[in-house]
């Protein structure tokens, strides 16, 4: 056995960062290939508190199961006032639901709103809608061109992401984040009060990977980064821009971790 040090650094989305190395590791345990190519990324901007929300949260279950889509739940926090707060919600998601209002130029905010491939929205419980949107993104200049792929090798997940099939396409940031397939939620108060839900490939952790400069590369990310309480799955995006000026989605792919 060999390790090796990769000089790609991952640092957390938030104040704190992971000052721990990145390994290479040489053990080949048993992998298990995530789904190849995409056709799109769904983030749902969600909330325990939205008496709008569990039929788009409904809606994210079903796409969950689409291999060629995946489908995101950002539980956000701006609505905690209203009575009951969010078990799920974290202030990132709030924040990159505002940072692509800003980069749309619309300024438009709202509860269940559905971003497609980082390129455009839709309200979260049409569903006819948020397929118009898939097909109209993935017609876009370098959305979903960049082939992406993950796989587990011990107690490591290996990224990597290869050059993109549209050659103008060269730039862009690597983030990995993990979530927990199924969460069933008890809300009771607030505009939910006495229903349960149960909320869908809710992200629970982001940390950036890396910039992808256009060329092949390869990220090892330790899994214990990664897992909390509930995490079962990883989803890794390739995304034009930055955290603050998100732009489109060109590459993903998702593994379960169980």
């Amino acid at each position: 056995m060999t390790t090796m040090t990769a000089s790609h650094p991952i640092s957390r989305w938030s104040n704190a960062l992971w000052t721990g190395a990145l390994g290479i590791c040489a053990i080949v345990a048993v992998i298990r290939p995530a789904h190849a190519d995409p056709r799109a990324v769904v983030e749902l901007f969600t909330s325990q508190g939205c008496s709008s929300c569990p039929p788009a949260d409904q809606i994210i279950g079903d796409l969950s199961k689409d291999p060629s889509i995946i489908a995101l739940s950002m539980p956000i926090d701006y609505w905690d006032y209203l009575g009951w707060k969010d078990t799920l919600a974290d202030s990132r998601f709030s924040a990159r639901q505002r940072a692509y209002s800003r980069m749309r130029g619309d300024r438009e905010v709202y509860t269940p709103q559905a971003v497609v491939n980082g390129s455009t929205h839709v309200i979260g419980s049409d569903r006819a809608g948020i397929e118009n949107a898939i097909g109209k993104t993935d017609k876009g200049s370098g959305v979903m061109s960049v082939p992406v792929t993950m796989s587990l090798s011990g107690k490591h997940i290996n990224v990597s992401v290869a050059e993109s099939k549209e050659p103008a396409v060269s730039h862009g940031e690597v983030w990995i984040c993990s979530i927990a397939k199924s969460v069933p939620i008890a809300i009771t108060r607030g505009e939910n009060r006495g229903q349960q839900v149960t909320y869908h490939n809710v992200v629970r952790n982001l940390l950036k990977v890396g910039d992808w400069t256009g060329r092949p590369e390869s990220w090892t990310v330790p899994i214990e980064n990664l897992t909390r309480d509930g995490v079962d799955g990883a989803v890794v995006y390739v995304q034009d821009g930055s955290r603050e000026k998100p732009g489109p989605m060109l590459g993903a792919a998702y593994t379960s971790l169980r």
